[in-house]
């Protein structure tokens, strides 16, 4: 089966190797028996029809100020498909934009598009370590790399991707990482994410299959020993040099 995924900005939101996540949905995909078909979205044009799973990744003030305009222009459409029921995952500076705004240092604020119930404000410090998350909600934990100086605070009722076990999280204070609603997935997490985190990487697969067959997915499992590894080793770093809460 073939899977849709469009990848929002990728000449402009790259930082930390985040295009590396694509990489290992497709060679999971292909593991399984489907192909995943990347759709390039860059800046102008429109919102292609019959995408499964949306990703954005991160990048430095300058490249978000280059995209937010243009990611507002896409917004209905993107609203609009996740309402459908495609997935969405986002990464740092995508993952900002996916909320009501990023407001700078110097108070200019970008828009963003509203997906996620969330606003972002520009610190002093930078937060940046490994991290490790317990996502109770999955009965998993989420290992990964934060390095940005946004606050990013969830309004009421807002649900966490997870609940800091080490590093610093949304905003350092909280004790709360990311942001999920639905098959919409924000994160702080670079490293990238999904090559030491397997069962996250499958259940966006399978959220971009279920919208791909009308169906629920179930996906045979695989060996996973090298990424189980990676995830041990950068939890064990989280845990010796990450902050706490």
């Amino acid at each position: 089966m073939r899977v849709s995924v469009g990848h929002l900005y990728p000449d402009y939101l790259n930082i930390y190797a985040d295009r590396g996540n694509i990489a290992v949905l497709q060679e999971r995909a292909r593991a399984r028996g489907h192909e995943l078909e990347v759709v390039p979205m860059g800046l102008g044009g429109v919102v292609p029809d019959g995408v499964d799973l949306f990703y954005i990744g991160g990048g430095q003030d300058r490249e978000q100020e280059l995209v937010a305009g243009d990611l507002v222009t896409k917004g209905d459409a993107l609203r609009e498909a996740v309402a459908a029921g495609a997935a969405f995952l986002a990464v740092c500076g995508g993952y900002q934009l996916l909320g009501a705004f990023y407001r700078d240092r110097s108070g200019e604020e970008l828009p963003g598009i509203g997906l996620l119930p969330l606003h972002t404000i520009a610190g002093e410090r930078r937060m940046i370590g490994d991290v490790l998350l317990d996502c109770d909600w999955a009965g998993e934990k989420l290992a990964g790399f934060e390095n940005h100086a946004g606050r990013t605070h969830l309004e009421a009722g807002a649900e966490p991707l997870g609940r800091v076990l080490a590093g610093h999280g949304n905003d350092g204070s909280s004790g709360y990482e990311g942001c999920r609603q639905g098959s919409v997935y924000g994160t702080y997490l670079h490293g990238p994410l999904l090559p030491r985190n397997p069962w996250f990487a499958d259940r966006l697969l399978a959220a971009a299959l279920a919208h791909r067959t009308g169906e629920d997915v179930e996906l045979a499992p695989l060996t996973d020993e090298l990424e189980t590894e990676a995830h041990a080793v950068s939890a064990e770093r989280a845990r010796s040099r990450g902050g706490r809460h």
